[in-house]
């Protein structure tokens, strides 16, 4: 007796971001190329941030289009407030619109404090606080006037838990709790939510880099021990983004695979 397969069925993911225009920064590589491709798959068109890889940002841009989507890539510095108004301005006179921001652009220069120089603080804080900061003052007036918006801030297990030769960029990380959280209660009248998202070790080539004996005493101490997925973070992301999620605001997602702040 010949058993027939069933056909393999497509999954169309639903097109719930149909007209809604997202800003993603860093949203070229790692996490945040998932989150754009996330975006995208239901329907976003999604300005993509990138700072110095051009091919990365144009490969990602052609795929995507290629598939269907809706993606253009901008290249520009969080850390320059000029940047930040500069793509704004751009995307607003294109598509008229910015319905969300995703602060997800960042870096790291790990040194122990007592080797850290003054330097390798100032340029985390800069990327990834300041930076964070002034995506937020190029898109609010705009966001507060059409009384809607989502923003989500990338931060990390890291600004929970500390780590070793990692006080800037864990500063930086635990200081977008406070951001997030004040201008959540500043603007939960008017339409606007701002939420956190705590990604663990995720595999990205900056964890990739990691010599492997430090990565295998990482894993083990993630209780589901593994490494989480970009696209596991993406989804959580889109959740935020979504009209069912506009009771939520002030909060702090963890995608940390168990890992206790």
């Amino acid at each position: 007796m010949t058993t027939l397969e069933s056909p393999t069925r497509q999954v169309v993911a639903p097109r719930i971001f149909d007209g809604r225009v997202a800003v993603v920064t860093g949203g070229t590589r790692g996490i945040g190329a998932a989150i754009t491709q996330e975006l995208v798959k239901h329907g976003a068109h999604v300005a993509a941030g990138y700072n110095r890889d051009l091919d990365t940002a144009s490969r990602l841009r052609d795929e995507l289009t290629a598939s269907g989507g809706s993606i253009s890539i901008h290249q520009g510095n969080v850390g320059e407030p000029g940047d930040c108004g500069r793509v704004i301005e751009d995307v607003l006179s294109t598509h008229g619109r910015v319905d969300f921001l995703v602060n997800n652009a960042g870096i790291t220069l790990d040194k122990t404090v007592r080797r850290m120089s003054l330097d390798d603080w100032h340029a985390v804080m800069h990327i990834n606080i300041s930076g964070a900061f002034y995506m937020i003052k190029a898109v609010l007036e705009h966001m507060l006037e059409r009384g809607s918006g989502r923003i989500v801030n990338l931060s990390s297990v890291i600004g929970q838990t500390g780590n070793i030769g990692q006080a800037n960029y864990a500063a930086s990380k635990a200081a977008l709790f406070g951001l997030s959280q004040s201008l959540a209660l500043e603007t939960a009248r008017k339409g606007i939510t701002v939420n956190c998202v705590a990604p663990g070790f995720i595999e990205t080539e900056m964890v990739s880099a990691i010599p492997e004996e430090i990565l295998k005493s990482i894993v083990d101490k993630v209780p589901v021990r593994r490494l989480g997925r970009p696209s596991e973070v993406a989804r959580v992301v889109r959740f935020l983004l979504e009209d069912d999620a506009a009771y939520i605001t002030g909060a702090v997602y963890t995608v940390n695979g168990g890992m206790s702040p």
